[in-house]
């Protein structure tokens, strides 16, 4: 397959309290790709430092054939990168509308913007039902869900997602994952994601990267992952041995 996103041995700080040390990362065309670690391995930090929202002390980051390390996050969403942060972060007071419209700001997705809205509402039949209501009184799934309509929005080669799953009921989960397929398979774009629940995360994605203390120390197809004792001791500590 062919490497839509290559992270090359990063290094990245908090002024003088290093987090990322040497961390890699691939993503090919039509993957979703699962980033896991323990808290405070670095999985946002390295999410946020592909998006722009940080900048790396050391290493290379090319997305398609375009160098982006040192790129500000406008810029790489016009290069074709949408970041969903954690917890959503939508704006609570204005409507589900106007918080997806705002994904297309950017000049690469702004003169498709009615296509693009149409076809979403295709994919999340939440938005058109609730288009006038605002955001801060939809659940937290129907929140998650126009988030990632937002960041589909800006007609991405990769979505990434910070915790998609995160505080949401099991139900909303599948619906969310399967979501997630639809977006890959039926659009082709991308999915790179971060999650706390190792199963979870390794039956969706097609491939894992493995954090621990802001280094990769493991990557591989989602199968083998399952199956690592590796896995089980960063996870569930020695005694799952």
């Amino acid at each position: 397959m062919t490497a839509l996103l290559t992270v090359d041995a990063i290094d990245v700080a908090y002024g003088d309290f290093q987090v990322l040390w040497q961390a890699d990362l691939r993503v090919d065309d039509g993957e979703i790709v699962a980033v896991l670690g323990p808290n405070g391995a670095g999985k946002s930090t390295l999410m946020n430092t592909v998006s722009g929202l940080l900048q790396p002390r050391a290493g290379r980051i090319t997305f398609g054939d375009t160098r982006i390390d040192g790129l500000p996050a406008h810029r790489t969403v016009g290069e074709g990168i949408a970041h969903v942060l954690e917890r959503r972060r939508l704006f609570p007071f204005l409507t589900v509308l106007d918080n997806i419209l705002l994904g297309a700001h950017n000049p690469r997705a702004r003169p498709h913007r009615a296509e693009t809205l149409a076809r979403i509402e295709t994919l999340f039949p939440v938005v058109r039902a609730r288009r006038a209501q605002l955001a801060h009184t939809l659940s937290g799934g129907e929140q998650q869900m126009v988030a990632l309509a937002r960041g589909l929005m800006a007609r991405p080669r990769l979505l990434m997602i910070d915790e998609p799953f995160l505080g949401l009921a099991p139900m909303i989960v599948e619906e969310i994952g399967h979501l997630v397929r639809r977006v890959r398979d039926e659009e082709g774009i991308a999915v790179l994601f971060i999650e706390q629940n190792v199963e979870l995360a390794l039956r969706l994605a097609d491939r894992g990267y493995i954090l621990e203390s802001g280094r990769t120390i493991l990557n591989g197809p989602s199968a083998e992952l399952l199956q690592s004792a590796e896995v089980r001791r960063i996870f569930l500590g020695d005694g799952a041995l």
